[in-house]
């Protein structure tokens, strides 16, 4: 009965992910398949009837089966993830029919960034703009503890000052009043809702399909202000 509970339940997260994946090609953002957390049922000690899902091996959490996997259920599945990446909703649809447990990587620095804070520091910076009236654009909750706000990239300008590039999340060194923000550009990425980590789920708090993408340098002294007070 258990057993059975715990299928329905994967299936119905697993058909979750994939409308999910679909709807965001839909949009034109950029999408590849994540890796997914490795788990099992766990057994009752004396009844050894299945209770609940958990990592097998904490050593081996990550579906990429790499020991120590330094952003378990985090990552692109394929090292040519920038390559692979597609807005196809039939490809995406494809995809995810094969890999039902698959998490969801959105590719940033094509259609947009993502400015990202520490959720407390987001949750701030939110209550500042409504009360400037300035518009947020789509906001998330990443599992990690992490505010991930969508602008519109900035691509590629011509000033090279004007932006940073965030390979697999690196922070800028030389900004000083928004040190614990990353800026996920070109040849970054980020985890999308409703993808899980061994932390939790990623969540929308401010819908895509109901904010349109703003401009990074509009929010980005909201976000400097939220900050400044954050430790990590």
């Amino acid at each position: 009965m258990v057993e059975a509970m715990l299928r329905r339940g994967r299936r119905r997260d697993a058909s979750r992910m994939a409308a999910a994946a679909v709807d965001y090609a839909a949009m034109g953002w950029p999408v590849c398949l994540g890796a997914h957390l490795r788990t099992e049922a766990a057994r009752h000690p004396r009844s050894g009837t299945a209770t609940h899902g958990r990592v097998r091996d904490p050593g081996r959490a990550c579906s990429c089966d790499r020991i120590g996997c330094p952003a378990p259920a985090a990552h692109p599945i394929s090292p040519a993830w920038q390559i692979e990446a597609s807005t196809d909703p039939a490809e995406v649809g494809r995809w995810w029919r094969e890999r039902p447990e698959a998490n969801i990587i959105l590719v940033t620095g094509r259609v947009f960034d993502v400015l990202d804070v520490p959720a407390a520091a987001g949750t701030d910076a939110l209550a500042l703009m409504d009360r400037a009236d300035v518009p947020a654009g789509p906001v998330a909750l990443s599992a990690d503890g992490r505010a991930l706000f969508f602008v519109a990239t900035r691509g590629a300008p011509d000033d090279e000052d004007e932006w940073w590039s965030c390979h697999l999340d690196c922070e800028p060194d030389d900004f000083a009043p928004v040190s614990v923000l990353r800026w996920h550009t070109r040849d970054s990425f980020v985890v999308a809702p409703p993808s899980r980590s061994g932390r939790g789920q990623a969540q929308w708090i401010r819908d895509p399909g109901e904010h349109p993408l703003p401009d990074a340098l509009r929010l980005l002294g909201f976000l400097a202000d939220a900050c400044e007070d954050v430790t990590v």
